[in-house]
C-alpha cells in the first residue's frame, strides 16, 4: 500500500512538474518575443495632416508606407497646439490637464510683481507628471532610445540617447565620433550650425542606434519642418521642400531598419506635433497690459502673458491685487481686433488644460486667436500690428479645434493592418498602440490603442 501511495505521489508531483515547466517556458517564450519587439516613432514637426493629404506632393515614402500599413485622416492634438505638450501627450496618453506640460519647458515664476519665463532644460521627472510609454518599456525590462525628443532631460529611463543639444562628453556621443557617424566638429560647433544640418545628424544618430543597438522602443524627432513653416508659413515652396526632405530621411531610418535585420519584428508610427496657420497680423498683449497700467515692465508689472503663437497665457503676478488684475485683463482683452476668444477658468478643463490653481502652472486666462492673426511677446508699441512686409510666417497654437492644428499619423510593419484607414483620432491614442504592440500593461483610463489599425 505504501509503494502505492508513493507511486501516486510521485505521479501527482510529475504533473506539478511538468505544469511548472510549461508554465516557466511560456513565461520565458513571452519574455524573449517581447525583447525581440520594436516600435520606431519618427515625429516630424510641424507637419499639418491637410498637406499630406495632397496629391500632388511627392511624400513617396510616407505615400507607400500608407499603402502598405495604415493611416488616419488626421490626429486631433491637445490644447495648447504647441510642440511639448503634444509630444509628451502621443507618448503619456494623456493631455496637459494631467502629464502639465503646456509650454517648450517649465513655467516658472520670477516673484511677486516680475514676469514668467519657460524653462526648457529642466528635470523630466518635475516637468512630466504622468508616466511614458518609454517609462513603461524601461520597467518592464526593454531597451529605449531618443534622438532629439522633448520633455525627456535627464534621460533615466532612456537607455541610449542622443539629445537635441549633444555634448562632446556623452557617452552615445563619443560612440558615435569613434564610429565615423559624427564628427567632433560637428559636436562642438552644434549652436553655430542651422536646424537642416542638425536634423541630418539626427538622422545619422538615429540610423546607428537602430543598426547598433535595436532598441524595443525609438523617440525620434526633426525640427527643420517646423523653423520652415515659422518662416515661410505652410503651403509655400519653402515649407513644402523641408516635408519633402523629411520623407526623404524617413525612408533612410527605413533603410536602417531593414539593414537591422529587424525588419519584421518593428511597427514604425510617423507623426506630428501640430499643424500650421498662417498669419498676416500681430496682436501684442502685453504691450495691451502695459496700455492698460498692468505692466511698466518684465520687473515690474500685475500681468503678464506667454504667447504661443495662436493662443497666449495670461498670468496674475501680485496676488495681493489678484481681484482688481483679473477684472482689468478681461477688460483689457475685450473688442481687441483678432481676439476671438477671453476663455476664463471655468471653461479650462473642456478645452483639456489644467485646473487653475493658486501660483500653479496654469494661467488665469488663455486668448485665442482669430484665423489670419498670431500672437507675439512684445511689451512696447501698438496693440496690432501688420507683419512685415514681403514675409509670409506660420504659427501653430491656435485651439485645437482648428482643422489646420491637425497631425499627421501613419502606421507601418509589426501588427499593423495593411490598408486600415481611421478617421481623425486623438493623439493620446497612441501611446496606448505602442504598449499593445510591446507586450506592456496599461491604464484603461490613458487613451484607448487604435484597434482599427491592428491584425
Amino acid at each position: 500500500m505504501a509503494r502505492v501511495n508513493f507511486r501516486a505521489s510521485e505521479v501527482t508531483y510529475t504533473g506539478i512538474d511538468m505544469r511548472y515547466r510549461r508554465l516557466m517556458f511560456a513565461l520565458f517564450a513571452t519574455a524573449l518575443l517581447a525583447q525581440e519587439r520594436h516600435v520606431v516613432v519618427i515625429s516630424i514637426d510641424g507637419f499639418p495632416a491637410s498637406i499630406l493629404r495632397d496629391p500632388g506632393l511627392p511624400f513617396t515614402t510616407l505615400q507607400r508606407m500608407a499603402r502598405e500599413g495604415a493611416s488616419a485622416e488626421g490626429m486631433v492634438p491637445v490644447n495648447p497646439t504647441v510642440t511639448w505638450p503634444n509630444h509628451t501627450a502621443i507618448i503619456s496618453g494623456v493631455g496637459p490637464a494631467q502629464h502639465g506640460v503646456l509650454y517648450n519647458g517649465l513655467v516658472t515664476r520670477g516673484g511677486d510683481g516680475k514676469s514668467l519665463k519657460v524653462e526648457p532644460w529642466v528635470d523630466k521627472k518635475e516637468l512630466v507628471l504622468a508616466p511614458t510609454v518609454y517609462d513603461a518599456a524601461r520597467a518592464a525590462g526593454m531597451t529605449t532610445a531618443e534622438v532629439d525628443w522633448v520633455a525627456i532631460y535627464p534621460t533615466s529611463t532612456v537607455t541610449w540617447a542622443f539629445p537635441e543639444q549633444p555634448k562632446l562628453e556623452q557617452p552615445e556621443v563619443r560612440e558615435m565620433i569613434a564610429a565615423g557617424v559624427v564628427t567632433e566638429d560637428e559636436i562642438r560647433n552644434w549652436s553655430k550650425s542651422p536646424i537642416n544640418v542638425h536634423d541630418d545628424v539626427w538622422v545619422r544618430a538615429g540610423i546607428h542606434l537602430i543598426e547598433k543597438h535595436k532598441p524595443n522602443l525609438l523617440l525620434f524627432h526633426t525640427l527643420t519642418t517646423d523653423s520652415t513653416h515659422h518662416t515661410y508659413g505652410p503651403n509655400s515652396l519653402a515649407g513644402n521642400t523641408a516635408l519633402i526632405l523629411a520623407d526623404r530621411q524617413v525612408e533612410r531610418l527605413l533603410g536602417a531598419i531593414e539593414r537591422a535585420g529587424i525588419r519584421d519584428t518593428t511597427t514604425v508610427f510617423v507623426v506630428s506635433d501640430h499643424g500650421f496657420k498662417g498669419y498676416r497680423k500681430v496682436i501684442h498683449p502685453n504691450a495691451i497690459l502695459r496700455a492698460k497700467g498692468l505692466l511698466r515692465d518684465a520687473a515690474d508689472c500685475d500681468a503678464w502673458t506667454i504667447s504661443e503663437g495662436g493662443s497666449a497665457m495670461v498670468y496674475v503676478t501680485r496676488e495681493g491685487k489678484r481681484a482688481e488684475t483679473v477684472k482689468a485683463m478681461n477688460e483689457a482683452f475685450q473688442g481687441v481686433p483678432g481676439i476671438a476668444r477671453v476663455i476664463p477658468p471655468e471653461e479650462f478643463e473642456k478645452l483639456g488644460y489644467p485646473k487653475w490653481t493658486p501660483g500653479g502652472r496654469m494661467a488665469d486666462l488663455v486668448l485665442a486667436a482669430q484665423p489670419g492673426y498670431a500672437f507675439d511677446a512684445s511689451i512696447a508699441g501698438e496693440a496690432v500690428t501688420d507683419v512685415n512686409p514681403g514675409s509670409n510666417p506660420g504659427a501653430h497654437g491656435y485651439l485645437n479645434s482648428d482643422p489646420d492644428m491637425q497631425e499627421i499619423l501613419v502606421a507601418w510593419g509589426a501588427g499593423i493592418r495593411p490598408g486600415a484607414k481611421l478617421g481623425l483620432v486623438p493623439n493620446i491614442n497612441v501611446a496606448p498602440t505602442i504598449a499593445k504592440l510591446l507586450g506592456l500593461t496599461w491604464p484603461s483610463d490613458r487613451g484607448q490603442a487604435l484597434a482599427g489599425f491592428l491584425k
